[in-house]
């Protein structure tokens, strides 16, 4: 048996200690810290399709250290950093979108707090309590040097193009794009697929129809070489930022949505879809849709 030298035995101890004893061992200069133990919230998450529609808990360890505050406190709540910010940051990200991974949960939360003025490093522990007689969990830790100059940009807004059946097919489509390309970049919205495939379970019938709009995306991706699939946010935003035409795929962002649209019919669809992108217009060709609190206009065949 290899003997355990003692640096060793202490990074095992801090390893499944509280993230205090981490900030502790790894401190190079006197900071401040605030904690928060044991903040126990019920959530949807989870990357395996035995995790969708289920909340769970998870269980939040947060240790922040903050710069000492150089003028007196005067008991004022406005210098430090309150304990509010670190659940605020939880319940802001949670609420923002439903994630599969705790990673990109916890990156998430220690890049919020970090923009906090007074925030220097962040340590974060979340577990999951109730995926089985143990926890499951990921601990992370974030210096604001590390994010430093990652200003937030401003949002690109883009002019969603809401596409009929008719439309999808029409020999009009490329010339549409031509007169369309332009300041805003593009992103086709695409009316569903005729067919009747009605099921008698909701959750079952919402995953059909929302594949059904994804495949009728990549049938239209085919018909022009300017024309890319995009499924989630982040290609969206990409995709926006160099100026492509994207066409969007719902499924995905819709299934890991805290606030999905109450239907996936075009106008509730394309109404929820022009919010989340904060659409700067919304054009409609061959078929209208109702008054989504934006521009409009549209397009005849």
């Amino acid at each position: 048996m290899i003997a355990q030298s003692d640096s060793e035995t202490a990074e095992i101890q801090q390893a499944f200690d509280h993230p205090l004893a981490r900030s502790e061992a790894s401190a190079t200069a006197p900071l401040d810290r605030i904690s928060l133990r044991d903040h126990i919230v019920e959530v949807e998450i989870g990357a395996f399709q035995v995790e969708r529609d289920l909340t769970q808990r998870l269980s939040f360890n947060v240790v922040v250290e903050v710069a000492p505050v150089s003028a007196p406190l005067e008991d004022d709540v406005d210098r430090i950093l309150s304990y509010d910010k670190v659940t605020e940051a939880i319940t802001t990200e949670l609420a923002a979108e439903r994630l599969n991974l705790l990673e990109t949960l916890a990156d998430n939360i220690a890049a919020r707090i970090l923009a906090e003025p007074q925030a220097r490093r962040v340590f974060l522990r979340i577990e999951k309590l109730d995926r089985g007689p143990f926890k499951l969990g990921v601990e992370i830790v974030r210096s604001a040097a590390e994010v430093a100059g990652a200003a937030v940009a401003k949002a690109v807004q883009p002019r969603l193009v809401y596409l009929s059946r008719a439309a999808q097919v029409s020999e009009a489509l490329a010339g549409w794009l031509d007169d369309l390309a332009g300041a805003a970049p593009l992103v086709l919205c695409l009316e569903a697929p005729e067919g009747n495939n009605a099921v008698a379970d909701i959750r079952a019938q919402l995953n059909i129809d929302l594949l059904q709009l994804d495949q009728a995306a990549w049938t239209l991706m085919s018909r022009d070489a300017r024309l890319n699939v995009a499924n989630t946010r982040t290609e969206l935003d990409w995709a926006m930022k160099q100026g492509h035409i994207s066409i969007w795929a719902p499924a995905k962002m819709v299934l890991d949505a805290t606030t999905p649209p109450e239907t996936v019919d075009g106008a509730a669809l394309t109404a929820w879809f022009a919010q989340e992108m904060q659409a700067a217009e919304v054009v409609t060709i061959g078929a209208e849709l109702p008054d989504l609190g934006l521009p409009q206009r549209h397009i005849t065949l």
